[in-house]
């Protein structure tokens, strides 16, 4: 088949493997699957791969994530190993595991592991609790209510209110007698190709049927609104905060106790995140300067125009802040790792939060007062919960404290800057043995990510498109200007062979979902650099991803081929049209999730025919299609460990590593 964009021919020879539910379709995937796995089950070592991982990842001790407070009860998700799903606990504490409850646990509502959920509100009293619930990572959830003292549902189940194209939020009302919800069109409001759009803000009543919930607002947000919500600490207002899809464009509307909603940002005004202070107070983050300022406005009278900046613009990027009754949390990140300071609700600096060295905080929630909880790790220590009192200036450990299985006494982190194909100066962290020697003979495992604006600091090349140098480091890599990331990582693949950590023959690469798109531009316009690639729920036809319902929210960061401009730059670097006939490629496998609600797998079906026909190296080009899991969100603890297992056998394999297990 033969497209025309602005007079440019574009031939695409497998557009018939974008229809899952042909026949023909199903076969050839039941065949790449069946050849896919004649080469992993056959690696040697495989086994005592897959028995290393169960232990590493089965014998560790159980972990707490999505800390919140609410009604005195800390609410907190448990995952435990070898359970299949995380389950939802409550504490007295943060420091009382004995203490620990059991509210909800998806494997008991559905012993086949693949009920997951999505996200959970707990009214502000602590006494209910909203939970999304989807199947088998699709993220197309329904809200359920439960009561927190026993366990039970309320009968309260609202449909289609979180989707893995613009997510899903719920918001308590004060008194806990209903909330306010995200909702995507029901059947019969729209057309079909809507059915993943237009979402709105509606409120439901506990008890009350579905028919009477009552629209709040949304009708006139764009079709790609991404919308999350959030209540004031008194329940009294409202934040709305609305993305224009994926790029970075967000307002924010505010309801107050009369009902009314006001529009206190547009996407024009660079206001990034905005936050309910306990003292009646707005607090927001601007990107009207890129590396960020923090601004206050009265809630009573939330007029953008007579915001008071209190924190000004820095050298590093503001990444997220946290308010407390007196303090204001705020992280930094600093080309990759965070800085974690703390200001006064006027924007006097009150010091540095200790954390670990080159690390990253993942999150921090308020315990009470002024103190608070942190998820801090660093690429040699795992991330663990700590808490922060400003009285003492001290941060402690907590009995949430996760011990790795292993340790890495042995290592140490190389943090180097490469220079890129333009000048620019990208970070790259260098995880090895202190004994290494640098002989370009090193089996090297380079990732990246470079998109969204969401910062690389568990990858390993900080690349443009991230957040790591604030705003401007993001638009660097996004739209037009796309090619600078993979130009970022190519640098520093040749910085790892010209310094000696390894060779081309030694060296692989892996990523993820826009890390996917970022592996296919790199085999495509680099092949002779690596000897290996793992791509995850991989991007390749840059040209057709928007007309799938979540590429459609991915323009405001890709662009569109409906602009000449933007064309111009897709098709430049769409890794599938730049599969070249009698090319040497690296081997490659590809992993994707039937149940993707983001990124369609078409992308790696195409991907993957298109590559088995040009390569004339000896390396295997492999597919594997899972039936039961999406873009990676909900998957099995089981089918997560399976797959962990095939990658590591087939990079093992492809770089010479004959693991052994231990007597």
């Amino acid at each position: 088949m033969t497209d025309t964009y602005y007079d440019v021919k574009v031939v695409d020879d497998y557009r018939w493997l974008e229809n899952a539910n042909d026949p023909a379709v199903v076969k050839w995937v039941d065949e790449q699957r069946e050849y896919a796995r004649s080469i992993l089950d056959a690696v040697p070592g495989r086994a005592a791969i897959a028995k290393r991982l169960r232990e590493l990842l089965t014998n560790r001790p159980p972990s707490y994530g999505s800390l919140v407070l609410r009604g005195g009860r800390l609410f907190a998700l448990k995952f435990q190993p070898p359970k299949e799903q995380p389950f939802l606990v409550t504490l007295d504490s943060i420091n009382d595991k004995n203490s620990e409850r059991v509210v909800f646990d998806p494997v008991a509502a559905s012993a086949d592991g693949k009920t997951s959920m999505d996200f959970f509100v707990p009214s502000l009293d602590g006494r209910l609790i909203a939970i999304s619930l989807s199947r088998g990572g699709s993220e197309s959830g329904d809200v359920h209510v439960f009561d927190v003292a026993s366990g039970k549902e309320t009968g309260d189940v609202i449909p289609r209110v979180n989707g893995g194209t613009a997510g899903g939020s719920v918001a308590w009302n004060s008194d806990a007698s209903g909330f306010y919800y995200t909702r995507y069109p029901h059947e019969g409001e729209r057309p079909r190709a809507d059915m993943d759009f237009y979402q709105q803000v509606w409120f439901h009543k506990l008890g009350a049927p579905l028919s009477e919930d009552r629209y709040e607002i949304g009708k006139d947000f764009p079709r790609i609104a991404e919308t999350g919500l959030t209540t004031s600490p008194d329940g009294h207002s409202i934040l709305a905060t609305v993305l224009n899809g994926d790029g970075g464009e967000v307002e924010h509307f505010v309801r107050s106790e009369d009902g009314q909603w006001k529009q206190i940002t547009h996407f024009s005004d660079a206001i990034k995140q905005i936050a309910f202070g306990f003292d009646g107070n707005l607090y927001l983050r601007s990107n009207r300067n890129p590396m960020g300022a923090l601004l206050r406005v009265p809630l009573a009278k939330p007029d953008l125009a007579s915001a008071e900046t209190i924190v000004p613009a820095g050298d590093t990027s503001i990444e997220w802040f946290v308010p407390t009754e007196h303090h204001l949390f705020v992280s930094y990140i600093a080309g990759g790792p965070s800085e974690l300071r703390m200001f006064s609700l006027s924007g006097a600096k009150e010091g540095s939060v200790p954390i670990l060295p080159v690390s990253a905080v993942y999150g921090l929630t308020r315990l009470g007062g002024d103190t608070v909880a942190l998820l801090n790790g660093s690429y040699l220590q795992p991330a663990n919960w700590y808490t922060f009192d400003p009285a003492d200036g001290k941060t402690k450990e907590t009995a949430l404290k996760n011990t790795m299985p292993v340790n890495f006494d042995d290592a140490v982190v190389d943090r180097v800057m490469v220079t890129s194909k333009d000048g620019t100066k990208v970070p790259l962290n260098i995880i090895h043995r202190k004994d290494m020697k640098l002989d370009g003979a090193n089996p090297t495992h380079l990732t990246g990510y470079g998109g969204y604006d969401i910062s690389g600091i568990s990858a390993i090349a900080n690349l443009r498109g991230g957040g790591e140098f604030g705003e401007s480091w993001h638009e660097q890599g996004k739209l037009t200007k796309k090619q600078n990331v993979f130009d970022d990582f190519a640098a520093c693949a040749r910085y790892l062979i010209d310094h000696k950590y390894t060779s081309p023959a030694r060296l692989a690469i892996e990523g993820g979902s826009n890390g996917g798109l970022l592996m296919g531009a790199a085999l495509t316009q680099h092949p002779e650099l690596y000897r290996a690639v793992v791509s995850h729920v991989g991007i390749y036809d840059m040209l057709r991803v928007e007309l799938s319902p979540n590429g459609e929210f991915n323009v405001t960061e890709f662009g569109t081929v409906k602009d000449p401009e933007q064309f111009k730059a897709l098709y430049a670097y769409s890794p599938y049209h730049h599969v070249v006939n009698g090319t040497k490629y690296p081997a490659v496998l590809m992993l994707t999730g039937a149940n993707d609600p983001r990124v369609d797998p078409m992308n790696s079906r195409k991907m993957i025919a298109r590559l088995q026909t040009a390569n004339t190296s000896s390396h295997p080009i492999l597919l594997l299609a899972s039936s039961t899991s999406g873009h990676g969100i909900g998957t099995a603890f089981s089918e997560a460990i399976a797959q962990q297992t095939d990658v590591y056998a087939f990079l093992f394999d492809q770089l010479g590593i004959r693991y052994r297990a231990s007597s």
